[in-house]
């Protein structure tokens, strides 16, 4: 949903109101900050503040409705809507009232069905709307006061503490220093350590400490804003499926006018030419005909079909813990052949554990640890701390030492200490944190320092985050016992689901927004390969995200991954795969995801992602890992299998009714189908066949997708011969019409063999998709599901006691019917034989 423009008399961004030129606010040092956003730490005034609320905008995500007329008066639009409503008003002119109302039933069922599904999915904006920080402590006439986040302006001074969200873009002022989770917007696994003159981004979390600081950018300007802007960009073309189904009612468009143009121009030409005898009431007979040939060459329930076969398809991917929120990404999940995924959580645990320590003044690893505890806040909700917490094998050791004093990490200093005292009354002071910052505060020098440096960048190679911990006597010196290395280790299923999805001809792509080391080492643990690259150095910033130069494109198609992700490198990284023809699919969790979550082809939301990256997804994970996505392709590609197949059925009877009736009719001066013959073959044809989205049917080991010539080729192919069986019959009959002698045996007239040109299209239909539901065979496996064949066998059964019995056609002598099934049998090993020699030839193109 596009989001709105300020109105034109606001100013995008504050600097363009301070008079002090263009500069970037999260970079000038604040001085230039407050002077440019005509400012001071003293924050603003209500009034000031109720000034800039009308110039700049609320700060929120502004958004248009489309009403919900219009959305569902789209569903009346495209080319099988159109043939549709054309065929229910030429039954309103010749006044073929019943025709109208099924017809019109038909066209509102599709409308009514896809307007619901469309309703029923979540949006992306909302989700970031309702993300938003409701409420924010702001600075105005001297006081702290607490206001709706809406209201806060560039310029206010803002107090955040711990447990709350960061309202807008801000740099932090005043505090010792404050942790926020910004996972959601940047990717980073780890909270990141502010200090005064950091940025921190609307919507993150404070996570431990408190500060102050100054609003620079709100509503759409800023980094939350920026990503919903590009979310609402994102995606907006039709599918593949939409595509695909517009092309299938094109061909049937134009082969309906073709065909009509000779059915009336033959008429023309006899009542005219041939034998003159025109008559105004001949309209009405020429009206009727191309009428029976429209409804003919209508395939009304595809749509219909498309969707039951998707949601049941949905309900099979629920089982596999995938949630869909959107049917036609099913078949879109079918076609890709790239898998963008991301890495803390769904290649990794997303639990950091201690590796291999790394012992300098330490006597053992449990020394080591236990020192870096005595240096961690206990019931911190620090991934860091609660890591060595958990590797602490005896955590009553931590009693053995009263703590007198705790200082949280201080980004300036760039560590953590603590003041305890043992049982014997002994003062010991303990801390941790970045290697560099604790080997200079120990001041070691010489081998030491050499060693300890290697370490760091051993480890760092790797992939590994490093941490030193310390210890000091009384406070005068400190040593150093060691260096702690984390790492956050692949899912034990990763490597395997990997391998997996190479089977089944998909490239994964690592996308994280941690650094090239990490993504390199988890890469190569898992078996995706080590090109991976560093965003920022790939994309540059003031390109046009949505058109890459070649030499950009060319490093995306054959990269591993990349480090170092922005939302922005995300969206870029999918835009220029599917520029290349690729069908991609994207896995993400937090807000910076999605953008790219919906541009994918199928964007996926894996198990705990925020609200925005489901809202944007069309697919939902319920549970953690890659190999619950692979699991959904290979459902998606038994979905797409079956809807394919009866794309195949149903335009080769299409074709057959539609040539059947003009050919008929111009041979024979009658239409083999009356149009309500023509309406009871789509409904015993499509509502058993709903049931095909149960069918057993082979795993393609390859993304499958809609290959519209090989597709239309090959239903033509088919019709053709489907033709062949239905004139071979009508010949009989008519043949039958002239013998004395087969009159003599059984007689038959016109409005019987309709009859049986009806049983033969509902029958042998039936037969045909029996057919073109198997690339092998028919009578091999797989065998056709017991719903699907139940329903068929059913609706045969209905269909022979309709024509045996007269009822709604008029009836047809029993050993006729046991005549037209031997017949059909005959033709259905014939076509069984064209369909193989078809695959055939296809798969040698």
């Amino acid at each position: 949903m596009p989001i709105s423009e300020p109105e034109s008399e606001r100013s995008d961004t504050p600097e363009a109101e301070s008079g002090s030129g263009q500069i970037d606010l999260q970079k000038a040092d604040l001085t230039a900050v407050y002077s440019a956003l005509q400012t001071s730490p003293k924050g603003l005034t209500q009034a000031e503040a109720k000034t800039r609320l009308e110039r700049y905008g609320p700060n929120s995500i502004q958004e248009k409705e489309q009403s919900a007329l219009l959305k569902f008066l789209r569903f009346f639009w495209g080319p099988i809507p159109w043939m549709i409503e054309a065929a229910a008003l030429l039954s309103a002119l010749i006044g073929h009232w019943p025709d109208f109302a099924i017809i019109m039933a038909l066209l509102l069922y599709n409308a009514v069905a896809g307007f619901w599904q469309e309703h029923k999915a979540s949006n992306a904006l909302a989700a970031l709307k309702a993300s938003m920080a409701p409420q924010a402590e702001v600075l105005r006439d001297g006081k702290f006061q607490i206001v709706a986040a809406a209201d806060v302006v560039p310029g206010d001074i803002v107090r955040i503490k711990l447990g709350q969200v960061v309202p807008a873009d801000v740099r932090f002022i005043d505090g010792k220093s404050i942790s926020i989770d910004q996972a959601a917007l940047t990717g980073e696994s780890l909270p990141a350590s502010k200090k005064i003159g950091d940025i921190g981004y609307s919507s993150s979390i404070a996570k431990r400490g408190e500060m102050t600081a100054v609003t620079i950018g709100t509503g759409r300007n800023t980094f939350f804003g920026r990503t919903a802007k590009l979310v609402a960009g994102a995606g907006q073309g039709a599918s593949h499926s939409q595509k695909a189904v517009t092309h299938i009612g094109d061909f049937l468009i134009v082969l309906c006018l073709v065909l009509a143009l000779l059915l009336v121009g033959t008429q023309l030409y006899r009542d005219i030419v041939i034998a003159p005898s025109w008559h105004w009431s001949d309209i009405i007979n020429i009206l009727r005909t191309v009428l029976v040939l429209l409804i003919a060459s209508i395939p009304v329930a595809m749509p219909s079909v498309i969707t039951v076969t998707n949601a049941l398809g949905a309900l099979a991917l629920s089982r596999k813990k995938a949630i869909v929120s959107r049917l036609e990404s099913i078949e879109e999940l079918a076609g890709v052949d790239i898998l963008c995924s991301d890495k803390t959580g769904t290649l990794t645990k997303n639990q950091l554990s201690l590796h291999d320590p790394k012992l300098f003044g330490a006597k053992d690893n449990t020394e080591l640890i236990l020192a870096a505890a005595l240096a961690s806040e206990p019931g911190s909700s620090d991934p860091i701390d609660q890591a060595i917490f958990a590797g602490l094998k005896d955590k009553s050791q931590i009693n053995k030492f009263k703590l007198k004093e705790f200082t949280p990490f201080d980004p300036v200093t760039k560590r953590a200490q603590a003041e305890v005292i043992d049982r014997q009354g002994n003062t010991l002071s303990f801390c941790k944190g970045a290697p560099q910052a604790v080997m200079a505060l120990c001041k070691i020098s010489g081998h030491s320092a050499e060693k300890a440096k290697s370490c760091v960048q051993e480890l760092a190679t790797r992939g590994l985050r490093s941490l030193g911990v310390a210890r000091s006597e009384g406070g005068s010196s400190w040593s150093l016992l060691g260096i702690l290395s984390l790492e956050d280790p692949p899912r034990d299923d990763s490597k395997q689901t990997i391998s997996r999805a190479r089977e089944h001809g998909l490239q994964v792509k690592m996308i994280t927004g941690d650094d090239v080391a990490i993504g390199k080492e988890i890469a190569a643990q898992v078996g995706i390969g080590q090109n991976i690259f560093a965003a920022d150095n790939v994309f540059d910033q003031s390109e046009d995200m949505d058109h890459l130069p070649n030499k950009v494109v060319d490093c995306v198609e054959r990269a591993d991954g990349f480090g170092r992700v922005f939302p922005e490198h995300k969206y870029a990284i999918v835009k220029a795969l599917q520029g290349r023809g690729h069908q991609v699919a994207m896995t993400g969790d937090g807000v910076n995801d999605a953008p790219a979550l919906k541009q994918a082809d199928c964007g996926i939301a894996v198990s705990g992602a925020t609200d925005a990256a489901r809202a944007a997804a069309a697919i939902i994970l319920t549970a953690p890992g890659l190999s619950t996505v692979v699991d959904a392709i290979d459902e998606a590609r038994k979905i797409f299998e079956r809807i394919i197949n009866y794309v195949l059925f149903r335009v080769s009877m299409t074709l057959d009714i539609m040539v059947v009736v003009v050919f008929a009719t111009i041979l024979f001066g009658f239409s083999p189908l009356t149009p309500v013959m023509i309406v009871l073959v789509a409904l015993l044809d499509d509502i058993p066949i709903m049931t095909i989205a149960y069918d057993n049917t082979l795993l393609p080991k390859e993304p499958v997708h809609w290959e519209m010539r090989d597709l239309l080729l090959g239903s033509t192919i088919i019709g053709i011969f489907s033709i062949a069986q239905t004139m071979g019959l009508l010949l009989i009959g008519m043949e039958w019409l002239q013998n004395g002698q087969w009159q003599a045996w059984t007689p038959i007239n016109k409005e019987q063999i309709q009859t049986i040109i009806f049983l033969q299209i509902v029958a042998g239909g039936h037969l045909l998709l029996f057919v073109v539901r198997s690339r092998a065979a028919f009578y091999t496996r797989p065998l056709p599901a017991l719903k699907l064949f139940f329903a068929i066998v059913g609706t045969q059964i209905l269909t022979v006691l309709m024509c045996g019995f007269g009822w709604l056609v008029p009836a047809i002598p029993w050993h006729i019917i046991g005549l037209v099934w031997l017949y059909m049998i005959l033709w259905m090993f014939i076509l069984d034989l064209v369909k193989k020699l078809l695959y055939r030839r296809l798969q040698d193109i």
